[in-house]
């Protein structure tokens, strides 16, 4: 990455399984400043520069497209820091690849070769000490027995340097048409608190973190009756009381202006008789979704078979229909030699921005806010 001007309130964050930039973005909105970032996958990388860059108005790129596993703490240091030596206030954020840790992955766990990153990230947090951290992945992570003996063996290896938090948040509590539960832990160095406190022990009952929550969206899958399965092409009532956040339609079904966007038009373009016969919002079965127009998206996993169908239309979603369950801004921008199929899989690996841009908001307020 070129970094931007040095401004007094952009907290450095380094960047590890960076993908096409979407936890940055949540990032970058609340005013941290990606200094160094990392992303093996080459179609990622030109997501990642394209899109960050086209969003801030700033460029940005890849600052290392090795695998995390040959990259020392050493290596990262010199490359983020340009040899000035570690800062007191960093922070570092990452999502490891999650298919080994997935209900419907591989579930292969630790020994898989992408569960195995997940080890070597939280090695790399010790190893750098970072001010904070911020690790992301799948809820089989602690719903799965042998998954969670694994997440708990994370926790001790960090818990001696961090005060540690973990949830599972689902984005669609926060203003994203999705529902997408992920685990998210924080971490804060403990000596950074100790001496922004003042004290030689953290009380045992401090409030360091307070997890973001917003009341017009909370528990919203269950709070708000949802409506069900229509024949396709019937026009179905729309709800008055649901946020019109939370509906798909609200996004994707204005072709007029969707046609007129970057990426608007690019898709997958198979015909099937599928499209024409699966009611509007059946998301029973595995592939075949089709979303409805005043309801949530299902997860956005557009990889490994899966589709999801248009709520009006005769045909899978486009990329910027994608990009904006996501909650992508339309300033986003996928670059054209980038394949469709790597667009679509990048944008069903990444973090919502809107959840990522709340996450990003409380780490700020954690760092910032005077103590009580």
């Amino acid at each position: 990455m070129i970094p931007s001007e040095n401004k007094l309130n952009e907290i450095p964050i380094l960047s590890f399984f960076s993908g096409a930039g979407f936890l940055d973005a949540g990032f970058i909105q609340a005013g941290f400043q990606t200094i160094w970032s990392n992303e093996y996958d080459k179609h990622f990388v030109k997501g990642f520069a394209s899109g960050i860059s086209s969003m801030t108005g700033k460029e940005y790129r890849i600052s290392n497209c090795s695998s995390i596993i040959e990259l020392g703490p050493n290596q990262i240091a010199r490359e983020a820091f340009q040899n000035t030596g570690i800062p007191e206030l960093f922070g570092m954020i990452g999502g490891p690849p999650c298919p080994d840790f997935s209900v419907g992955g591989k579930n292969k766990g630790r020994e898989g070769d992408q569960g195995k990153l997940s080890q070597v990230y939280i090695n790399r947090i010790v190893e750098l000490q970072p001010t904070f951290f911020l690790f992301e992945n799948v809820p089989g992570l602690l719903k799965t027995a042998k998954h969670k003996v694994f997440f708990n063996s994370l926790l001790y290896q960090l818990s001696a340097d961090y005060l540690i938090e973990y949830r599972i948040l689902n984005a669609l509590d926060y203003g994203v048409p999705q529902d997408r539960q992920r685990v998210i832990m924080i971490g804060i160095k403990r000596k950074f608190l100790k001496r922004r406190l003042g004290v030689r022990n953290i009380p045992l009952d401090y409030q360091w973190l307070q997890w973001p929550e917003d009341s017009r969206y909370v528990d919203a899958k269950s709070r708000f009756i949802w409506p069900q399965e229509s024949p396709y092409g019937a026009t179905p009532e729309k709800p008055e009381i649901i946020p019109r956040e939370l509906m798909v339609g609200t996004y994707i079904c204005d072709m007029d202006e969707i046609s007129k966007l970057p990426n608007g038009l690019e898709g997958l373009t198979p015909k099937s008789s599928k499209f024409t016969v699966i009611p509007e919002g059946d998301v029973s079965r595995k592939s075949f979704k089709r979303l409805h127009r005043w309801r949530y998206s299902p997860t956005a996993a557009y990889g490994n078979n899966e589709v999801h169908l248009h709520p009006t239309q005769p045909r899978r979603l486009t990329v910027r229909e994608a990009l904006r369950i996501q909650s992508v801004p339309d300033t986003y921008i996928l670059p054209d030699d980038m394949p469709v199929t790597h667009k679509f899989k990048t944008i069903g690996n990444g973090v919502p921005v809107k959840l990522a841009y709340v996450i990003a908001n409380s780490i700020r307020k954690m760092i910032e806010e005077e103590p009580k």
